[in-house]
């Protein structure tokens, strides 16, 4: 049996805002994969946090209360036929938009860095993927998640760059955005997301990497789908 008959784990992880998700979706729309957006698992936790009070306006977060409502989380996704793609649901409603808002992005590191939210996630995300034929991105996939994964992927960009994708992805949205900001907000996340005590953001040993900071979308497509057909030939 080969590899493309058995359906292989596709990992790619990198920075925020270095175009993941996009690159994810299409590799996996394109080889007729199931395509999992880990960090949208993260966010659907810190909106639930936000919306029950969890996290102070001075950004603490009441750990020992959050915990013990771990168990009501449950993060699914739906394909939406009008855009061909999946969107998020967190407990059977759609948060696609609501989740990718600068509010629940000043959280979501903070929150994705907690021991018992990362294996509450690891392990729906384990789930998901236990049959194989998925694209699942985020920041440790191919380190924690599924450190067996058959492809694995690296993603980086520099700041600057992942700061205007970032800015002018909100812009496009209708959402206030100031480009400081945002950029401020991308180099916190990476040093949360990079020193965190579980699972922190680093490159899997065999994972290879992808600086697309001067490619286009449609070169990265190429060059990601090229890899896989080289470990699926």
């Amino acid at each position: 049996m080969n590899k493309e008959s058995k359906r292989i784990t596709i990992a790619i992880d990198g920075h925020s805002s270095c175009g993941k998700s996009t690159m994810a979706k299409d590799l996996a729309r394109k080889i007729g994969y199931i395509y999992i957006d880990s960090g949208a698992m993260y966010r659907c936790c810190t909106l639930f946090a936000m919306r029950e009070g969890l996290i102070a306006p001075d950004g603490t977060i009441d750990e020992a209360s959050f915990q013990n409502r771990m168990s009501e989380i449950q993060v699914t996704f739906k394909l939406n036929a009008e855009s061909g793609r999946p969107d998020t649901y967190l407990n059977g409603q759609c948060v696609e938009q609501e989740i990718r808002t600068m509010e629940v992005s000043s959280h979501v590191s903070p929150v994705a860095a907690l021991p018992f939210v990362r294996a509450a996630m690891t392990a729906q995300q384990q789930a998901m993927g236990k049959e194989g034929g998925i694209v699942m991105d985020g920041r440790d996939i191919g380190t924690a998640v599924f450190p067996d994964a058959e492809m694995k992927i690296f993603v980086t960009a520099s700041d600057e760059i992942r700061a205007q994708r970032r800015f002018d992805e909100l812009k496009a949205k209708g959402q206030e955005a100031n480009f400081d900001e945002v950029l401020a907000n991308l180099r916190e996340r990476d040093r949360i997301d990079s020193t965190r005590s579980v699972a922190p953001l680093r490159k899997a040993d065999d994972a290879l990497v992808l600086d697309n900071s001067h490619m286009t979308i449609e070169e990265q497509n190429e060059w990601l789908l090229d890899r896989f057909h080289e470990l699926t030939k």
